[in-house]
């Protein structure tokens, strides 16, 4: 087998890559597979430190059977009758991905998404979670320091990597303020890692609602301590999955008590919202940082009202006026950290974590041992046809 690493076309340039240079090596040693890198001006990994490994660098990659990268890759790229491994942001049927839809079906493509690999339960086995509530957290954390002047931190995309980050992270300095987390899944661990480099204590939910404090400390909250049935019954998580919209919010309790808010949980529009806009506006309402690691835009933060940027990742928002301003710190204003490509920010790290996840979990099926079906169930498209578990998208693709 060979496998292509693309160059990623698609404007902003991605920095991150499917595989480093050492893993590169590792997949011509230890699996037999030739590895072609189209040369990048803009990778995080560049083209020497490919040569140097020993890896192949070639503008032509037409001989290769899989060709792999990060986003999406422009329609006047793809190369008919390969496979594809890419985040192809098509399954939500996105309005500006339609043509890339259409092409992938037209050229015979089997397209691979990231997104979509999968156990047999559909849980998924891959992405850059972790290292978005990592970076998510710590821009938090930076953007705090800035709102009260306690600290001026580097950007984490300044950062050559997660030691550069580790070291920053020497010059915070809290007061007794408190922290949420909410979730449980890989954004959230990432958020949790990074406050415990911090040496951040962790408190229970109760403890974090009627307990004072000498230090800062975090909580973090599952949904089943910021949600309850609107009927009164027992808390039942399959039922809160299956029907979010039989539960309200009770996330009213800790906003009393909550500094700085870095929101990591997965949200269903059908759920309710963390808070409405009119519980910002009262008293109680204490948060004055929040990074909604999520980006969801109008959704379960309701003052998410558009993206930020690496280059300018706070905004203000106004809960008087309901409106956003570009001022982000002030009395006046709640700051807002909504970045929607945060592991762009550590693309070395989060590219290394993430081939590791491939050659472990993905690359072994690719090659064949594919005894529970991981590929064709992440395979949206396959020679010029829907697969059977996308056909939902049949509209969508004509």
């Amino acid at each position: 087998m060979k496998i292509g690493i693309l160059r990623e076309g698609k404007q902003p340039r991605d920095k991150r890559v499917p595989f480093t240079p050492a893993q590169c090596v590792a997949l011509q040693r230890d699996f037999h597979i030739e590895v072609l890198v189209q040369p990048s001006e803009w990778r995080s990994f560049s083209d020497d430190e490919y040569r140097a490994a020993g890896v192949t660098l070639a503008e032509d990659i037409s001989a290769c059977d899989v060709l792999m990268g990060i986003k999406e890759v422009p329609v006047a790229d793809l190369i008919p009758g390969k496979q594809y491994l890419f985040f192809s942001h098509t399954i939500k049927e996105q309005p500006h991905n339609k043509k890339l839809m259409l092409a992938l079906i037209e050229k015979r493509i089997q397209m691979i998404d990231y997104e979509c690999l999968t156990d047999p339960e559909f849980n998924r086995i891959i992405g850059f979670g972790y290292y978005a509530g990592i970076v998510g957290a710590y821009n938090g954390i930076r953007g705090y320091g800035l709102r009260y002047g306690f600290f001026d931190l580097k950007p984490a995309w300044q950062c050559h990597d997660m030691q550069e980050l580790k070291e920053e992270l020497r010059k915070v300095r809290l007061p007794n303020i408190q922290l949420i987390i909410t979730g449980n899944g890989r954004v959230a661990n990432g958020a949790i890692a990074l406050l415990g480099f911090l040496g951040m204590r962790r408190v229970t939910p109760y403890e974090f609602t009627h307990y004072s404090f000498r230090e800062a400390v975090y909580t973090q909250l599952h949904s089943n301590n910021y949600n309850e049935p609107l009927d009164g019954s027992q808390w039942n998580t399959q039922q809160f999955y299956s029907h979010p919209e039989a539960f309200r919010s009770t996330f009213g309790k800790y906003s009393p008590h909550c500094d700085l808010l870095i929101h990591c949980s997965y949200w269903n529009p059908k759920a309710p919202r963390l808070f409405e806009k009119a519980a910002m506006r009262s008293p109680d309402f204490r948060i004055s940082v929040i990074a909604d690691v999520t980006c969801d835009i109008d959704g379960s933060i309701p003052s998410t009202m558009r993206p930020s940027t690496i280059a300018e990742p706070f905004y203000g928002y106004n809960p008087e006026t309901e409106q956003l301003t570009e001022k982000a710190f002030g009395n006046e204003v709640i700051t807002v950290m909504a970045v929607d490509n945060l592991p762009c920010e550590l693309p070395r790290d989060a590219s290394d974590n993430f081939g590791k996840e491939l050659i472990e979990k993905v690359i072994p099926a690719l090659l064949g041992n594919d005894t529970d079906g991981l590929i064709d169930r992440a395979s949206i498209c396959k020679n010029g046809s829907l697969m059977p578990r996308f056909e939902y998208l049949k509209s969508y693709a004509s």
